[in-house]
């Protein structure tokens, strides 16, 4: 395997590790706190809303569009890692 192929391969083996965290972190907020931890969760309040209600209703879109940038920071420093930036 040639140099190229060799951190071709090592920048999508890490860019495939971003992705599954920030996917696990989104899934994470979305279903667990939406869903599954929802009534204890629910025991706070958020501007008089259950908090549970507000991850289920809005928490969940703000956590995803954080974890666009954040993906995009962590992909431009790969870039730059692995000679790809322009």
């Amino acid at each position: 395997m040639s140099d190229k192929q060799k951190r071709a391969s090592a920048y999508w083996k890490e860019n495939v590790k971003y992705l599954f965290i920030l996917l696990t972190i989104w899934f994470l907020v979305s279903y667990g706190a939406g869903i599954l931890f929802k009534d204890a969760l629910d025991t706070i309040k958020i501007g008089g809303f259950k908090l549970g209600f507000w991850f289920a209703q809005q928490g969940s879109i703000y956590v995803f569009v954080i974890l666009i940038f954040v993906y995009v920071r962590l992909m431009n420093k790969l870039d730059k890692k692995y000679g790809y930036d322009e």
